[in-house]
C-alpha cells in the first residue's frame, strides 16, 4: 500500500469522527461533559465509549484499515442511544448524515440524555436486529466499493490471453484515487439498472461534479477499468424481431453514422436515454498511451512517441499461417503445432486456401513455437475501415485502418491546441462533451462559451486504451479518448475464474 492509499484511509477515518463534531459538542454538554472533548479527533470517540459504557477496545479497533470505519460508526450509534434514539431511521441518520443529525439531537430541547442505564431498558426485536445488521452490511460494502475496491467480471475476449472471459477481478479504487460518485443517491450494489424492472437504479436530484481524492495519473501499460465514454447517450437495447439491435457493440453514435440522426430518432427515439459518467458501462482495456503521448499503428505494430510499445507476452493478434502445398490446415493441426487457439473465440478463420489460415496467437507463441520446415507466419493487416475514430473526413483519418492508424496526439491537462478544422475533427468531442463547453462555428470563426477563440487549453488528462487481443477489441481506435473522470480503477487481482469448472491456476493471480 503506497502513501497515497494510506492517506485516503486516514482521511476517511477522520471524516467519520470529525464531520459530526459540532453536534457531538452539544450532545456532550447535555450529557454533563465538557464540550471541548468533542473537538479532539478520535479521542472524542473514547469519551463516547466512556459515556455509553462500552468496551474500550472498540476505540483501538478504529485504527484497523477500512474495518475501523465501521467501528467508528458503531460507536456513534451506541452514543446516540444514550439520548433515547432507538428507531431504525434514527440509527440510519447517525450512520449516513451524523454531521446533520447530531446537531439536531444536541440542539433539540425535547431530546434528553438518558445514559447507559436508560439504554438497558430498551430491547430490540429479532426483526430489528436483522434489519440493523443488513443496514450495517450495506454501509460497509458501499464504503469499500466506493473507496477501496470493487469486483468486476470479464465479459468479452478483448483482453485475452492476459484476461479470460469469466475471470473475476478486484479493481483497486485507491490506485488512482477514489472517485466520488456523480450520483450518490442510488440503489446499493446496482450499477445503472434495477434487474427485471428495467428502470434506473439511481436518481440525479443530487449531482456531484468530478471529484477524485488523492488523484494519481494512470500509468502506461496499466490494465484499467473505466466508464465507456460514448455511453453518455445510448439506445437502451430494444428488442426488434427477437433480436437485440444495439448496445455496447453498436453505440448510439454509430447508429447515427449508419442511419442518420433523424432516422435513429424516428425509429428508436423512445429507447434513447442518457447516463451520467459514473453510470456508464464499465469496460476494461490496457492503457497504451497516456496524456501527451502521440500514438500510431504501423502495419499492426503500435508506436508510442515514435518508439515500438513494450513487448506483452500475452498480447494477441492475427497472423497468416502458411503450410506447404497439399497440407490442409484446420484447428486441430494448428494446435498440434503448439498454438493454443479456440474456434469458439474466433481464433482460427479460413482464407479460401486449404494451406492458409488466419490464426490469432500471442506474442509469446509467435516467438517460442518452432514451426516445421515449410511452415511460416506473415502479418495479417486489416484493410481500411470507415468506423474508426475520428470517423474519417477528406483529411484526418482518411486512409486509417485498425492496423495502420494515426498519428494522433492524446490531450493533456493544460496542453493547448490550435482550433483548426483538422484538430476539431479529433478534439471537438473533448471540448464540448467531456469538458462541458459550448462550442460554436459562426461562419468559420470559433466561439467557446460565447467568446471568440483560436486555441483551446484542455482541463483534463486523457488516455488511449486498447485490448491485448488486438483484432478482437472494440477500443480507442473505434471511439476515441478516455477522459480522466471516466477512470474507475486499476484491475489488480484475479480472485476467481472458471470455464467448465474453476481454472485453479488463475486463482489469486496478480494482473500484469
Amino acid at each position: 500500500m503506497d502513501s497515497g492509499q494510506i492517506g485516503i484511509l486516514i482521511l476517511i477515518s477522520l471524516i467519520v469522527v470529525v464531520a459530526p463534531v459540532f453536534g457531538i459538542y452539544k450532545m456532550f454538554l447535555k450529557a454533563g461533559q465538557p464540550g471541548w472533548k468533542a473537538f479532539i479527533p478520535f479521542l472524542n470517540t473514547w469519551f463516547m465509549l466512556e459515556i455509553a459504557k462500552k468496551p474500550k477496545w472498540w476505540f483501538f479497533a478504529q485504527f484497523i484499515p477500512v474495518v475501523g470505519w465501521f467501528f467508528s460508526i458503531v460507536i456513534l450509534i451506541e452514543f446516540v442511544k444514550c439520548f433515547n434514539k432507538f428507531k431504525f431511521y434514527q440509527h440510519a441518520a447517525t450512520a449516513f448524515v451524523p454531521f446533520l443529525y447530531f446537531v439536531y439531537v444536541g440542539s433539540n430541547k425535547k431530546d434528553r440524555f438518558i445514559g447507559p442505564e436508560g439504554v438497558k431498558h430498551y430491547k430490540k426485536s429479532t426483526a430489528r436486529e436483522w434489519v440493523d445488521a443488513a443496514v450495517f452490511a450495506i454501509v460497509a460494502a458501499t464504503l469499500i466499493r466506493t473507496f477501496v475496491f470493487e469486483a468486476y467480471t470479464i465479459p468479452t475476449p478483448s483482453e485475452e490471453k492476459t484476461l479470460l472471459v469469466n475471470d473475476f477481478l478486484f479493481v483497486s479504487k485507491s490506485t488512482y484515487g477514489p472517485r466520488i460518485p456523480n450520483t450518490p443517491l442510488a440503489m446499493p450494489f446496482m450499477h445503472h439498472t434495477i434487474p427485471f424492472l428495467n428502470i434506473k437504479s439511481y436518481v440525479e436530484w443530487i449531482h456531484i461534479p468530478y471529484t477524485r481524492w488523492f488523484a494519481s495519473p494512470v500509468k502506461r501499460d496499466d490494465a484499467v477499468v473505466f466508464n465507456f465514454p460514448v455511453n453518455d447517450t445510448l439506445i437502451n437495447d430494444p428488442i426488434v424481431d427477437g433480436q437485440q439491435q444495439f448496445g455496447s457493440q453498436i453505440t448510439y453514435y454509430e447508429a447515427v453514422r449508419q442511419l442518420g440522426r433523424d432516422k435513429v430518432w424516428e425509429t428508436y427515439g423512445k429507447y434513447i436515454i442518457t447516463r451520467p459518467v459514473d453510470k456508464r458501462e464499465n469496460f476494461i482495456k490496457r492503457c497504451v498511451g497516456i496524456a501527451g503521448d502521440t500514438i500510431q499503428v504501423i502495419n499492426g505494430k503500435l508506436m508510442i512517441n515514435g518508439k515500438p510499445e513494450d513487448f506483452f507476452p500475452k498480447s494477441e493478434r492475427f497472423y497468416l499461417l502458411h503450410a506447404p502445398e497439399g497440407v490442409n490446415l484446420d484447428e486441430d493441426k494448428v494446435m498440434d503445432l503448439g498454438y493454443k487457439v479456440r474456434t469458439s473465440q474466433g481464433d482460427v478463420e479460413t482464407t479460401g486456401k486449404a494451406n492458409l489460415l488466419k490464426v490469432n496467437i500471442t506474442n509469446e507463441e509467435k516467438n517460442t513455437v518452432k514451426l516445421p520446415q515449410g511452415y511460416f507466419l506473415t502479418d495479417y493487416i486489416f484493410e481500411h475501415r470507415d468506423d474508426l475514430f475520428p470517423y474519417y473526413s477528406d483529411s484526418t483519418g482518411k486512409d486509417w485502418s485498425a492496423d495502420n492508424y494515426g498519428p494522433l496526439w492524446i490531450p493533456k491537462k493544460n496542453g493547448t491546441i490550435q482550433l483548426t478544422p483538422d484538430n476539431l475533427i479529433r478534439y471537438q468531442r473533448c471540448i464540448e462533451i467531456y469538458e462541458g463547453n459550448k462550442f460554436e462555428n459562426r461562419g468559420g470563426k470559433y466561439f467557446i462559451n460565447g467568446v471568440a477563440a483560436t486555441s483551446y487549453t484542455f482541463k483534463m488528462d486523457y488516455y488511449w486504451l486498447m485490448g491485448d487481443n488486438r483484432h478482437h477489441s472494440l477500443d480507442s481506435r473505434y471511439w476515441g479518448f478516455v477522459p480522466e473522470d471516466h477512470v474507475v480503477g486499476k484491475a489488480s487481482l484475479i480472485w476467481f475464474s472458471y470455464e467448465n469448472g474453476p481454472r485453479w491456476n488463475r486463482l489469486f493471480r496478480w494482473i500484469k
